[in-house]
């Protein structure tokens, strides 16, 4: 029986190298690296592409779907379902402040928790599709409590969930004492939904340009490098940041200010960037689902190549911004020798 059950094991294993070597392959360390090339969808291009675009717009995955579509509802149902009334932040009272708090907190474990727990905890898929075949390191003075996971959960919640449920807290203050005006959703309802169908590019645009000044020398060497202390990311990597870099994160949700506001137009803002980092910093390509070996591409390429070189990729979805300003790293080798000679270039200097 015993040679029987190894022997199922054995064959499951081989079929899980064949599927991923469907999408990938191993360098000589173990690492593994994607058969696609890193691009951007067919909008941003000249001559204009209208029915490509317009068909990337409704595809699976596209624009909408899977993760725009699924922020918007979260943050739509969290504003509506889970949060006070508008009047109520008028005056917030330390209950209100910790309700949203708590709400916010609650998001992110289930959230964040659901990755941990099947891909790092279960490790239902092994590192089956994983691009650093190590786990994230348990016994290090690099992070607090020696433990990159309790470091990393720790600056989510503590600075993280907190400095998210100011903004949220402050901006709503001054919606509720009628500092900015605040529109009804009935009377505005197209405005609303083209509103929370775009923040989606406003967050790329904001996380782009406050991630290229992080890098600057002196906010890298106080802030940033917390966060990337994780060259091997994992889901609770995310959210890992110094308290500075969580001001300049979350400040995404300011542009409000100076639009037509809705509420539900901050809270989403927020969901997005507080509930997004957790896919991106996985640490796997594709999560397997279903029972056929189907997996699904959680777009997590271009950021660990961020994590791991440093100086590319600091854009973070639809808009080809490190296309513009030549720092994209599409995963190919002639990329790697084009990053290669930047550095060089820029160590003359």
């Amino acid at each position: 029986m015993e040679l029987i059950r190894r022997g199922v094991q054995d064959s499951i294993q081989r079929m899980r190298v064949m599927s991923e070597a469907n999408h990938g392959s191993r360098d000589e360390r173990g690492h593994y690296r994607p058969n696609k090339r890193i691009g951007y969808p067919p909008v941003f291009v000249w001559p204009p592409r209208p029915l490509p675009a317009l068909k990337w717009m409704f595809a699976l995955p596209g624009y909408f779907v899977p993760w725009n579509l699924f922020y918007v509802a979260v943050g739509v149902l969290a504003w509506f379902l889970l949060s006070p009334p508008l009047e109520a932040y008028a005056t917030p009272n330390p209950v209100t402040i910790l309700l949203a708090f708590l709400r916010n907190s609650a998001l992110v474990a289930l959230y964040f928790g659901a990755f941990h727990m099947r891909l790092y905890r279960q490790k239902a898929q092994g590192t089956d599709y994983k691009f650093n075949p190590r786990w994230p390191v348990e016994n290090s003075k690099k992070f607090m409590f020696g433990n990159q996971n309790l470091d990393n959960a720790f600056l989510t919640f503590a600075s993280g969930v907190t400095i998210w449920t100011a903004f949220e807290v402050g901006i709503l203050w001054l919606a509720a004492n009628g500092v900015v005006a605040v529109i009804d959703a009935r009377e505005n309802l197209t405005y609303i939904i083209a509103v929370l169908l775009l923040i989606h590019l406003w967050r790329d645009l904001h996380f782009y340009v406050i991630h290229r000044l992080i890098h600057v020398k002196p906010l890298y060497a106080i802030a940033h490098k917390v966060h990337h202390k994780n060259i091997n990311p994992g889901p609770w990597s995310g959210l890992a940041m110094h308290p500075i870099e969580h001001l300049f994160y979350f400040s995404c949700a300011l542009l409000f200010l100076a639009l037509p506001l809705h509420p539900v137009f901050v809270i989403v803002a927020l969901v997005h960037a507080g509930l997004s980092p957790a896919p991106g910093h996985a640490g796997f390509e594709r999560v397997r689902v279903g029972k056929n070996d189907q997996s699904v591409d959680i777009d997590s390429y271009a950021h660990y190549l961020h994590h791991k070189h440093f100086e590319c990729n600091y854009a973070d979805g639809i808009l080809p911004l490190d296309r513009w300003f030549g720092t994209l790293h599409d995963g190919s080798e002639e990329a790697q020798q084009r990053l290669r000679n930047r550095l060089k270039e820029k160590t003359r200097q």
